[in-house]
């Protein structure tokens, strides 16, 4: 995640005005700002100004040459931060081998992890164990975008003693992300618990009916508590994102 925002795009107006910043440097770093050829993918390093959440970089189906080379790219000139998602360990450590110092977590890759800037208590939670990669993928996509997330995790309807006794935790909460699989129970219950956003993320974890998350994400969507969002499965950084727009 990288690009230029508005403060930045003020700073270099004014940078020009000044003296400070030569109007040649200034048109070479506005030619950079709609997007970049490399290679096959064209960055876009505008869409920090456009949308306030700049591009991130989704793994899947690239190869670590090319995953190399947009990192690069948004890794250069920039002071943001930079998140590579959706990669395999071999993947992210030939990419972590050329661009060192980035934290990797369920197959996501954060370079430059800001500071918390961000007030809002932000609590992500998981229904069971085998959801945690999701819970970490949207706590990574979270920390990028200047959140302090906290995480409760394995509190899922088999045993609701186990939230019942964390309740407090969760209505104190600005927001929730519920992560569930099986049926998505879950997302139902602290749905009627708390007052806060409740943004809901399926899992394809579950036995032959839960087939591959789609009960889950059902579910979820017949939800009968009112307001609860529902991303796409396994969608952990898109439950993220979500959470940073109602919080601009």
């Amino acid at each position: 995640m990288v690009g230029m925002d508005e403060g930045e795009l003020q700073q270099l107006i004014d940078g020009v005005r000044t003296g400070n910043v030569a109007p040649d440097d200034a048109v070479a770093r506005l030619r950079r700002l709609p997007f970049v050829e490399v290679g096959d993918t064209l960055v876009d390093h505008h869409r920090a100004l456009r949308q306030g959440m700049p591009e991130a970089v989704y793994g899947h189906g690239k190869t670590a040459a090319q995953c190399i080379e947009i990192v690069g790219e948004l890794l250069s000139g920039e002071t943001g931060p930079v998140l590579l998602t959706r990669v395999s360990a071999a993947t992210a450590s030939a990419v972590l081998e050329v661009h060192p110092g980035g934290i990797a977590r369920a197959g996501c890759v954060l370079w430059r992890c800001p500071p918390p800037s961000r007030t809002a208590r932000v609590l992500v939670v998981s229904a069971g164990t085998s959801d945690v990669p999701v819970v970490d993928e949207c706590v990574l996509t979270l920390q990028a975008h200047g959140f302090a997330p906290d995480r409760l995790t394995d509190v899922g309807v088999a045993g609701l003693h186990r939230l019942l006794a964390r309740i407090d935790h969760v209505t104190a909460a600005d927001a929730v992300v519920v992560v569930a699989g099986m049926e998505g129970a879950l997302a139902s219950v602290i749905g009627g618990l708390t007052a806060g956003p409740v943004v809901a993320v399926p899992t394809s974890v579950g036995y032959g009916a839960g087939l591959e998350g789609v009960t889950a994400l059902l579910a979820m969507h017949a939800s009968c508590a009112s307001g609860v969002t529902v991303v796409g499965i396994d969608n952990g950084f898109g439950a993220a994102c979500a959470v940073a727009r109602m919080f601009r």
